[in-house]
């Protein structure tokens, strides 16, 4: 009991407990009051994963403390679990660890913390943020009994932080105990409301598809305990940059239609994936959208957009069938003009076979001499002419009327469903697939008709100057097979595939460490100091300025005003030149870039500027114009090693007598969309392989006098373009939206909808 009396001559509890309204000998009945709860748990419980949100009562949260950790499974805090109406009481001997404990934690928890929750609680009392979870959100160890239909909070006594718990705890004793408080709600699934638990499984596993990323969605209960389902999630806008979005779903008919509009798709895109792509936008309030070549897909307009894509699947058939009607002509005439060249090529081979046989003697000669002029002669002119007559036949034979199958007309329906438009463009694909087969046998027979021509020519040729060659069925073979073509010519072979060829395309998450490596080698070894030092400085924020000079546009007071915040930058002017320069440093002390370790210094830009108190414009001037002649010359020694895309975000056009500085990585270069006040432009420029560049890499950022320095990319995305020597060709322009937090660092921000122009360039 010393321990206990010691604990209430704590100024610091006494404090706290003044400050909760709470009087350890006088305990508040509502505080006393326990109800049994008959608790169980969830089947489907994830204690990693809420998927409810809503305001509680204050009154109607009953506390349970537990002598457990936060991270300890629900069955055991649970079963460790006493009423707060035990822990507050000092009268009775078992209750005495548990008043200790309870004392213990008044006297480690901060009241800056109880003031933040409650600063939290104010806002989200006004509006719930757009991801719905927010800051500590875990601290809230809030549970619904749904047998009682009671909430309860457990209080892990073992955890270090008991803000939410002192926040409830103040707010049950204050005598004004009508208010709500916004939290997750522990050991509840998805009420099915609105939709089924499958459904909800259903549309996380659809939005994967389209999104290549998991959403979170949870039922969210306003303050009138009215629901509405919220999808929150990222989705790829354009090349790799991502945006977040969230849809709201207020009542079970958006919720049924929502979840219909994605079944819908997510059949066709699995079903029939050369046929049906949806792509993926943001919408004005941040909501995802779903668009198929370019049209905006929505539920209430998807019967009409089924009814147009059945009835272009049918057009798609009847033009398919007709084409391959023509092109099985085609193929059996092909077949019989090849099968014609063939016996006239096995004629000629038979005439040096008999050749070869009969020069053995006089009179063998004489007989293959009258056998192979004036009677062949007569023989190809009447083998020619049956030829002729035979392909005349087949181009003017009719279709055999009696085996002619009669054809039922569909009966036009008004609406068509999304079965009927699978089964419809499955039937298309085989009918595609049957034409592509065509095709092909069309382009190898052309090709083969092709060979043929030459052999015939060859063989002849050979024929007639068969006294030059070695006598030789196998001379015959090789001479006649000489001018084989492996293929057609361009032009010649007819379309096969409707999907262009697969080419290889820069990714910057897979290719970057080798393209940085690569990069690095090449500066490395062309690249002089001097001439790092001057790519450094614009990774500084002394690019503008730099520019300014590079274009002569810059003013005296700008350039005083720039050499000032140097200075002041540099400690106030105090800073001094080393004269030793890297040498003069520590090289003992160790770094690390991408978990290697190295000796090296880091370039500084006081230090390449000659930054000093003493330092005057016109010296500063000429150091930025020294910069930028070093810059010139190293941008005309390095090319890229690889074709790839680059970017660039601003508000501006690119302007070609700037330094260009871009972006490898699309994601990156967002990022500077918060700064972008007026209209975003974003510009992909497709460099190939030679274009002038200089990309930041690892050289770029530190010396390496001790040769320790990794090699690669790994500090900087970005890469200094010399636009002025690419010749551009815009190919593509296009537009995407994407949702920003006016204060990235606030969850309770407004959220903008910036539309970004893109304009995408290739290099001719």
């Amino acid at each position: 009991m010393s321990e206990k009396k010691d604990f209430d001559k704590n100024e610091n509890i006494q404090e706290k407990l003044d400050y909760l309204g709470l009087d350890l000998d006088k305990i508040p009945k509502q505080l006393l009051k326990y109800e049994p709860l008959n608790f169980r748990i969830s089947k489907f419980y994830d204690e990693n994963h809420y998927r409810q949100y809503r305001y509680i009562p204050i009154k109607d949260i009953q506390i349970f403390l537990t002598p457990t950790n936060r991270l300890d499974e629900i069955s055991e805090k649970y079963k460790k679990s006493s009423p707060i109406s035990e822990y507050l009481d000092s009268k009775n001997e078992e209750n005495i660890l548990k008043y200790t404990t309870f004392l213990n934690m008044l006297k480690n928890f901060n009241i800056e913390d109880v003031e933040k929750i409650k600063e939290e609680q104010l806002y989200l009392n006004k509006k719930i943020p757009f991801k719905v979870k927010f800051n500590r959100n875990y601290l809230w160890q809030i549970y619904y009994s749904e047998n009682t239909d009671k909430y309860f909070m457990l209080v892990p006594t073992e955890d270090s932080d008991y803000s939410a718990f002192f926040f409830l705890l103040k707010k049950q004793l204050e005598k004004r105990r009508s208010g709500k408080i916004f939290v997750p709600v522990r050991n509840v699934g998805y009420s099915n409301k609105y939709l089924s638990r499958m459904a909800f499984e259903d549309i996380e596993n659809y939005l994967w598809l389209f999104t290549k990323g998991w959403p979170l969605i949870y039922e969210v209960y306003d303050k009138n305990d009215e629901l509405t389902i919220q999808i929150v999630g990222e989705t790829y806008v354009y090349d790799k940059v991502k945006s977040e979005y969230k849809n709201k779903l207020k009542s079970k008919e958006e919720a049924n239609n929502f979840y219909k509009l994605l079944k819908a798709m997510f059949i066709l895109q699995t079903e029939l994936p050369n046929y049906f792509k949806f792509d993926t936008s943001i919408s004005k309030s941040g909501e995802i959208e779903f668009y198929n070549k370019g049209k905006k897909i929505e539920y209430d307009d998807m019967p009409n957009w089924i009814n147009e894509e059945y009835s272009l699947g049918e057009e798609n058939i009847e033009t398919t069938k007709k084409e391959n009607r023509k092109n099985k002509i085609r193929l059996k005439k092909l077949k019989e003009e090849v099968a014609i060249q063939e016996i006239e090529y096995l004629a000629k081979e038979k005439q040096i076979s008999t050749f070869l046989e009969c020069k053995k003697t006089f009179f063998g000669k004489f007989k293959y001499y009258f056998k192979y002029s004036k009677k062949s002669n007569k023989n190809k002119i009447r083998e020619n002419s049956n030829i002729e007559e035979k392909t005349k036949r087949i181009e003017s034979k009719p279709e055999n009327k009696s085996k002619t199958k009669l054809v039922i007309q569909k009966e036009k329906k008004e609406n068509y469903t999304i079965e009927e438009l699978v089964e419809l463009y499955s039937e298309l694909e085989k009918i595609e697939n049957t034409r592509k087969n065509l095709l092909m046998d069309i382009n190898a027979l052309k090709l083969k008709k092709k060979n043929m021509e030459k052999k015939l020519q060859n063989a002849t040729n050979y024929i007639k100057e068969i006294d030059k060659h070695k006598k030789s069925i196998f001379e015959f073979w090789k001479y006649s097979n000489k001018d084989e073509m492996a293929s057609l010519p361009e032009g010649e072979e007819e379309e096969v595939n409707v999907v262009k060829k697969i080419t290889k395309v820069f990714d910057y998450e897979e290719d970057l460490e080798d393209f940085g490596k690569k990069m690095d080698r090449v500066q490395r070894r062309k690249l002089s100091k001097t001439e790092t030092d001057s790519i450094f400085i614009t990774t500084t924020n002394l690019i503008d300025i730099l520019n300014k000079v590079k274009k002569n546009e810059i003013l005296p007071k700008e350039i005083e005003a720039s050499l000032k915040e140097l200075k002041k930058e540099s400690n106030n002017g105090e800073y001094e030149f080393d004269i030793f320069g890297g040498i003069g440093q520590d090289s003992t002390k160790v770094s690390e870039i991408n978990n290697k370790k190295h000796r090296e210094i880091p370039k500084d830009k006081f230090n390449i500027l000659d930054i000093n108190k003493n330092s005057k414009q016109i010296g500063y001037k000429l150091s930025l114009e020294k910069v930028i002649e070093n810059i010139k010359k190293a941008l005309k020694e390095i090319t890229v090693v690889d074709d790839l895309p680059v970017y660039m975000l601003s508000d501006e056009k690119i302007d070609d007598k700037n330094i260009n500085i871009f972006n490898i990585n699309p994601k990156n270069e967002i990022l500077k969309l918060s700064e972008q006040k007026g209209k975003s432009n974003f510009y992909k420029i497709n460099l190939k392989q030679g274009s002038n560049a200089i990309s930041f890499t690892n050289c770029i950022f530190y010396d390496n006098q001790n040769k320790t320095l990794p090699l690669g990319q790994n500090l900087s995305t970005r890469i200094m373009v010399d636009v002025s020597k690419l010749d551009l060709k815009l190919v593509n322009k296009t537009n995407f939206k994407v949702v920003q937090f006016e204060d990235e660092k606030d969850e309770f921000s407004k959220i903008i909808v910036k539309q970004i122009d893109v304009y995408e360039y290739d290099v001719n």
